[in-house]
């Protein structure tokens, strides 16, 4: 997956600044793309130019003028085509394993520290994705929404924010309980 499907797939529901892109970023896309604000602005710049997107200032008497992007019937024809392809498989890019890979020769209280900071970073980030799930549910529950929300897209991908962080919280956590064990 390129930049530009995750980019076209935030502006689906609305028309995002560049700002308000690096805030859905933060949020929700965050969780399966990562980019930087600077990568998103260069990346809205060659949607606009190759007619993906549509961008249109917008004038303000208080701060600066702010230009405001959506998906065009093209863009939109772009992801239709991206998602006809076969995905590929994911894989695991992290420092932390590097780490635990070589734990018998590091010093454990060390990498328990580290553990212990990514446990608390998955806690915080799954406390994150609970909030942004109920609050796209509204007052109703989970089995409702999914059976009857009108975007359930955004709500499938922030679930699987949420499992990938209790997963790296609850790994984290038997990893420390192993290296504290080993080291009694």
């Amino acid at each position: 997956m390129a930049l530009r499907h995750a980019v076209l797939a935030a502006l689906l529901d609305e028309e995002l600044s560049g700002y308000q892109l690096a805030k859905a970023f933060d949020m929700g896309v965050a969780n399966f793309w990562h980019a930087q604000p600077q990568q998103l602005y260069a990346e809205l710049a060659r949607l606009e130019k190759e007619g993906l997107v549509d961008g249109r200032e917008v004038v303000q008497d208080t701060r600066p003028n702010k230009r405001l992007f959506r998906v065009t019937a093209d863009g939109l024809a772009e992801l239709e085509r991206f998602a006809a392809e076969s995905a590929k498989p994911s894989f695991i890019r992290d420092d932390l394993l590097v780490k635990v890979q070589a734990a018998d020769h590091l010093d454990a209280g060390e990498l328990t520290a580290r553990l212990t900071e990514r446990a608390e970073f998955a806690e915080t980030k799954a406390a994150q994705f609970e909030a942004l799930l109920k609050g796209m549910r509204g007052g109703r529950t989970e089995a409702e929404f999914l059976r009857y929300g009108e975007r359930i897209g955004p709500y499938l991908t922030c679930r699987r924010g949420l499992a990938f962080e209790r997963a790296n919280r609850d790994w984290c956590r038997e990893v420390i309980d192993v290296l504290r064990a080993r080291s009694a």
